[in-house]
């Protein structure tokens, strides 16, 4: 155990990537929706690179992936008769156990872990 935990430091470090680092995002992760008590949006993280949608039926998350501090998401926008795909890249400012943090373009955007 200890021995995998100083690889994932070590290959962490020279940006090569782990896996241990990324377990930390899988997962549902939501947000309070603005003007509607008691309802949540997000997305859900999965092992693989698969991501999908929390309550939002016109952004349509279909992938993730994590380089570094970024994590980037892929989909499709669907609105108004027509459906485009997106790729949206944010930094990740913290993650732990129940909060994830994100910012892009100056806005920062907070989740909790759903249990």
């Amino acid at each position: 155990m200890m021995k995998n935990i100083l690889l994932c430091a070590v290959f962490a470090l020279f940006g090569a990537g782990c896996c241990c680092a990324d377990k930390q995002l899988l997962g549902t992760w939501v947000q309070p929706v603005p003007g509607l008590s008691g309802q949540v949006q997000g997305v859900v993280l999965e092992e693989g690179g698969k991501a999908s949608s929390v309550n939002m039926a016109t952004l349509v998350y279909e992938t993730w992936s994590k380089k570094g501090d970024t994590l980037t998401l892929t989909g499709k926008s669907i609105g108004n008769g027509q459906t485009i795909d997106f790729t949206s890249e944010m930094k990740i400012e913290n993650v732990n156990g129940d909060e994830l943090v994100l910012s892009s373009e100056g806005q920062t955007v907070r989740f909790t872990r759903q249990k």
